[in-house]
């Protein structure tokens, strides 16, 4: 007989209880299952069950097989899944979490042509400033950017962002430009109140050594374009992703607060929910992201 269906009738008894319920989860007779694991247990050359007319359980012996045959079992259930799942073309709703500005600024553009491309995926983007629990919240993958946490999730590096501090040509006249680093504290500093260090900037000085900058700042919001319009509007120095800044550096609205600082780099990963192998869908998105920014060398 087929030793994972001897396996597979052992452990799906013991799971009900009895050899009644196992054959109705089955879906075969209730002799057929008995046969299995009689079969099984005179191929051990053990008794894996204790068997009275109320009731069936495991033996000592077949408590101990009961586990490494049920991890086989759920082993041999994932490599089929996963054949089935290679094999599929990516389809159904991917939820997507992403922070504000990234997701206004970067996956909003891109969403037309990657839905083209795979017609019989659904988007539902969800924009954010806070940080989601995936699988609890029912999201499929995250874009996260910055230093990740600890966490049993999956990564994969999209791309980097470069970070600078910076303030409006306006403000640079009336406070004075910062010199150094220290010169910060003296200044009006513009805070992410998302940002799991706090009001603290962690910035590297010429020498390479790692600084913290811990000041209450004048303003705090938790969305990265409201600080640079805020930056903009002359009311102090924010700390953002390039990304955001850009346009506004190119056209002269932003300047750098200290230039020559060593740039700070924040990776750009996406981020999904652990397992031995990723649906379809989110596969997809992911490569498709992948293609589009270049790689995880690419700076954005």
């Amino acid at each position: 007989m087929d030793r994972l269906t001897e396996m597979e009738a052992f452990a799906t008894v013991v799971d009900q209880g009895g050899f009644t319920d196992a054959a109705k989860k089955m879906g075969i007779s209730k002799s057929a299952v008995s046969k299995h694991v009689s079969s099984l247990e005179a191929r051990l050359g053990a008794r894996l069950l204790n068997r009275t007319t109320r009731r069936v359980s495991p033996t000592e012996i077949g408590l101990a097989y009961y586990d490494r045959a049920r991890r086989v079992l759920n082993d041999a259930g994932e490599a089929d899944a996963l054949v089935t799942s290679m094999q599929s073309a990516p389809s159904g709703l991917l939820r997507i979490s992403v922070a504000t500005d990234f997701g206004v600024n970067h996956l909003s553009p891109l969403l037309g042509d990657f839905l083209l491309q795979y017609p019989d995926i659904t988007v539902n983007m969800v924009l954010n400033n806070r940080y989601v629990e995936l699988i609890s919240e029912g999201f499929d993958m995250a874009i996260r950017v910055g230093e990740l946490e600890d966490s049993t999730l999956r990564a994969r590096k999209l791309a980097e962002t470069a970070r600078r501090m910076i303030g409006s040509p306006g403000y640079f006249q009336k406070f004075g430009r910062p010199q150094k680093i220290d010169d910060l504290n003296e200044h009006k500093l513009l805070h992410y109140s998302n940002q799991a260090s706090g009001n603290v900037w962690k910035i590297t000085a010429p020498s390479g050594e790692k600084r913290q900058v811990r000041t209450a700042g004048w303003l705090t919001v938790n969305d990265g374009q409201s600080l640079l319009n805020a930056a903009i509007s002359g009311l102090g120095i924010a700390y953002l992703p390039s990304f955001l800044f850009r346009d506004a550096l190119e056209k002269g609205l932003v300047e750098e607060a200290i230039p020559g600082l060593p740039v700070e780099k924040l990776g750009i990963y996406a981020v999904y929910p652990p397992g031995r192998f990723t649906q379809p869908k989110v596969r997809a998105f992911i490569d498709f992201l992948v293609e589009r920014f270049s790689g995880e060398d690419a700076v954005i």
